[in-house]
């Protein structure tokens, strides 16, 4: 006990991490057939909020040590200073916050409370990136100067200056991410040459939304935009790519409803992505997308025919989210084979796989297929997050053209996740063109 008194702070709270991450394991691992699964996964949503925090809690005191603690030691407290801690301390309190309203504050309209924790959050995001930075910056400069410059006054002075610095740029960001966060969604025209693609199904036009979040910052307001601008471009076929919900049946049935509105002339389709999974509900969920007259593809396909040419039509699959198997969802994970059951080699297939990663192990297992659309990255949403982003998936944004005929479209995600803001990417609608090849 007196070796972990001796600890530092930083060390305690990643030995806190690590207690709570075993915990994870063990309940996955060895409780798995003594655990109802809705309890299971519920146990696993609180255990992950609780990790997400105690890891923030690093982060925290680092912001802490670095905008306050130095501070105090340069001169006696003071009225404004006094005020400064307040203010950085209920900065990082709603930050920490921000997770739990996605239990607590979920309905048809995003909470103010939550709206404010999560752009905290972001903040807390980018400040803590510039520290980090400039940190690294001054001690590479003090590495140059080799010592050579010593003096409290002058270090503290670069102290002042750098995070007087990184909370300008913190502030600045933050309101530039903010308001590129409330425009709507780009239209993203993209014409894709389909190898076999019938003649009748030439310029055959499907819309292509996903990441779209409703939860704790995004409500029905914003969903009845994006449903008047997809119905704007009338689409043949609509879908969906994941990550529609963040939360229970019971938290967004009003918030859902403009889904029902949706026009296509073919259909409206639907598959899971990760979050599905984490609200715990997603048999509730299918079955209230049904009701709103959209189609989910739980490791199957369906035909769409052509309405000149009964002849003709093109194999429409989906894939569950890979996640459920991580999270051992019951009846749910990737199964390709099941979901391609009567898709032969010589059929145009169009896949729908959330995650990029899904979309590359699809076309390793089957080559013939010709398109495939996810979601999931967000193109990052804001930087610095693009950098994990981008390095986490074989397909970040955009359209990919894999092998001689198959191609990958990744969209950057028609809203946003939590934080309701947009730094290096923007939001979009992709209006996607079929053309005979």
């Amino acid at each position: 006990m007196s070796a972990f008194k001796k600890l530092s702070l930083e060390l305690k709270v990643a030995l806190a991490a690590a207690a709570v991450l075993f915990s994870m394991v063990v309940s996955r691992t060895y409780l798995i057939d003594n655990i109802e699964s809705v309890t299971r996964m519920r146990l696993f949503r609180v255990q992950f909020l609780v990790l997400v925090n105690v890891l923030m809690l690093i982060g925290s005191l680092y912001i802490w040590k670095r905008t306050v603690v130095f501070k105090s030691s340069q001169a006696a407290q003071s009225c404004c200073l006094s005020v400064w801690k307040l203010c950085v301390l209920l900065f990082l309190t709603l930050a920490h916050c921000s997770f739990f309203t996605l239990i607590l504050l979920v309905g048809e309209e995003p909470y103010l409370f939550a709206q404010v924790a999560y752009t905290c959050l972001g903040a807390y995001v980018i400040l803590l990136f510039w520290l980090f930075v400039l940190g690294c910056l001054e001690q590479c400069h003090r590495l140059l100067l080799r010592g050579r410059v010593t003096k409290t006054a002058m270090l503290n002075g670069r102290n002042v200056s750098k995070v007087t610095l990184a909370v300008a740029v913190t502030v600045v960001l933050t309101v530039i991410g903010l308001l590129n966060g409330s425009r709507p969604p780009a239209i993203t025209r993209v014409e894709i040459p389909v190898h076999r693609l019938p003649k009748s199904f030439d310029n055959m036009k499907m819309v292509l939304i996903s990441d779209i979040h409703l939860g704790p910052t995004v409500g029905k307001t914003k969903l009845e935009v994006i449903v008047k601008m997809v119905n704007n471009l009338k689409p043949d076929v609509i879908v969906i790519v994941g990550d529609l919900v963040d939360s229970q049946v019971v938290n967004l049935k009003s918030a859902v409803e403009p889904l029902k509105d949706l026009k296509s002339n073919l259909g409206t389709y639907f598959v899971t992505g990760n979050h599905e999974y984490y609200t715990v509900d997603v048999d509730n969920w299918f079955k209230h997308l049904q009701s709103l007259n959209i189609h989910p593809l739980h490791n199957e396909n369906a035909k769409i025919f052509s309405t000149t040419s009964i002849n003709d039509w093109i194999c429409l699959a989906g894939v569950d989210d890979i996640e459920a198997a991580v999270l051992r969802y019951p009846g749910h994970g990737m199964n390709l084979e099941k979901a391609l059951n009567g898709c032969s080699q010589s059929d145009v297939i169009v896949l729908l796989a959330h995650q990029p990663r899904a979309a590359k192990w699809a076309l390793e297992t089957r080559p013939d297929i010709s398109l495939v659309l996810s979601g999931h990255t967000h193109g990052g949403q804001m930087f610095p997050l693009t950098i994990g982003a981008y390095l986490m998936n074989p397909f970040f944004a955009g359209l990919y053209k894999v092998g001689e005929s198959s191609y990958v479209y990744v969209t950057t995600g028609t809203i946003y996740y939590g934080i309701p803001m947009r730094l290096a990417s923007r939001s979009e609608i992709v209006e996607i063109i079929l053309q005979s090849h």
